[in-house]
C-alpha cells in the first residue's frame, strides 16, 4: 500500500522512521531529540540486527535523520535538497553537523530518511559527497527514500499500525491548485496595473481584538501586518472588479477549505503564528507556481486573516 507520506507532517514522519529504525537496527534505536546546535536526530548504539545485513550487520553509533517535505513527488536530487556546489539545501546545511559528530567520534554510520524519490545516480552522488565531506565511509552510509520505505513496510506492516498511519488522522492539509490560480492572475495584473489604491481595506474585526480570539502572538501580528498591509487594498480592488467574477469565486472555495481544515486542527497548533507557517509552508512546498510568487502567496494569506475570512472574528465568538 501506498500512502501519502507528504501529508504526515515532520513528527508523525519521524515517529515513522524510529518504528522502523527499531525493526532494522534494533529495539535500542532512540528517537527524534533536538541537539544543542538545533539539528534533530535519531540514534542507535550497538549492532545492528538487520543493517546493512544480518550476515554483515553494522557495529557502533548509527546516527538517524529525517527530512519530510509536504511537496508532491519531490526527488533526492532536487536543487532544494542536494546541490555540491551550495550549502544552502537540506543536505548542505546538515554536512557540517555529520561532519561534527564524526569529528567527536559520536557517529560511526549515517543513515538519511526522506519522503522523496531516491534513483541510483543520485544516490551514488550524495553518499559520494557525504563520504568525502565527513570521512565516513560510503559502506557506512544509507539513504532511504519512498521505495525503500514502501518495501519495508512491506516487510514489517504492524509498523503502519503502530504509528497509526492513517491518512484520517493528517496534519492540517490543504489544496495550493485553487489559490495558485488567483495568485498567478494576480501577479499578472499587478505587472500591469497603474493604478494605485492607497486605503486598506477595514477589517470585519478589530485586528487586535482578532489576534486575542486566536491567540496570534503580538510581536508576529505586528510583523504581518507592516510587511504585507500596504498590499491589501490591491488585492481586495482585484477580487472585486467584474472580470475578475470567476477569480472571486475561487478565492472564496479557497477559504472554505482553510476555514473549514483550520477549525478541524487548530488544537494542534499552541499559536496561530505556528498555524500561518505552515500554510505557507505547505502551499509554498506543493506548488512551484505559488513558491515563484512567495511573497504573494503570503500576502494573500494575510489578506484572507486581515478579512476575516480565516480564523475567528467577535462574530464566531458570540455564537
Amino acid at each position: 500500500m501506498k500512502y501519502a507520506y507528504e501529508d504526515l507532517g515532520d513528527t508523525r514522519f519521524e515517529e515513522l522512521v524510529v518504528a522502523l529504525c527499531r525493526r532494522l537496527l534494533g529495539m535500542a534505536a532512540q528517537g527524534f531529540a533536538k541537539g544543542p546546535d538545533g539539528g534533530r536526530d535519531a540514534k542507535f548504539v550497538g549492532t545492528a540486527e538487520l543493517l546493512p545485513s544480518s550476515q554483515a550487520p553494522w557495529n557502533g553509533t548509527v546516527i538517524v535523520q529525517a527530512k519530510h517535505t509536504y511537496g508532491y513527488n519531490r526527488s533526492f536530487s532536487e536543487t532544494d535538497f542536494f546541490n555540491p556546489k551550495s550549502m544552502n539545501n537540506v543536505l548542505g546545511e546538515e554536512v557540517p553537523r555529520i561532519k561534527k559528530l564524526r569529528v567527536a567520534k559520536q557517529l560511526d554510520h549515517y543513515m538519511l530518511f526522506a519522503n522523496r524519490k531516491l534513483t541510483g545516480g543520485a544516490e551514488s552522488s550524495i553518499c559520494a559527497h557525504i563520504s568525502k565531506e565527513c570521512g565516513i565511509p560510503e559502506s557506512s552510509i544509507m539513504l532511504c527514500g519512498i521505495e525503500q520505505l514502501e518495501g519495508w513496510l512491506k516487510d514489517f506492516p504492524a509498523v503502519a499500525t503502530q504509528v497509526n498511519l492513517d491518512p484520517l488522522d493528517s496534519p492540517l492539509i490543504v489544496s495550493p491548485d485553487e489559490l495558485s490560480e488567483v495568485v498567478q492572475a494576480l501577479a499578472r495584473h499587478l505587472k500591469s496595473a497603474t493604478i494605485e489604491v492607497d486605503t486598506s481595506p477595514t477589517p470585519r474585526t478589530n485586528y487586535e481584538i482578532k489576534n486575542v480570539l486566536n491567540n496570534m502572538t503580538p510581536e508576529y501580528a505586528r510583523e504581518l501586518r507592516r510587511r504585507y498591509l500596504k498590499d491589501t487594498p490591491q488585492v481586495k480592488s482585484f477580487l472585486a472588479a467584474p472580470e475578475n467574477e470567476n477569480l472571486l469565486g475561487l478565492y472564496e472555495s479557497v477559504v472554505e477549505e482553510f476555514q473549514l481544515s483550520i477549525i478541524a486542527k487548530r488544537k494542534d497548533y499552541q499559536t496561530f503564528d505556528e498555524l500561518m507557517n505552515h500554510l505557507a509552508r505547505l502551499l509554498l512546498e506543493r506548488d512551484p507556481l505559488l513558491r515563484a510568487n512567495k511573497r504573494l502567496t503570503r500576502i494573500m494569506l494575510f489578506y484572507m486573516y486581515w478579512n476575516c475570512d480565516i480564523g475567528e472574528g467577535e462574530d464566531a465568538s458570540t455564537h
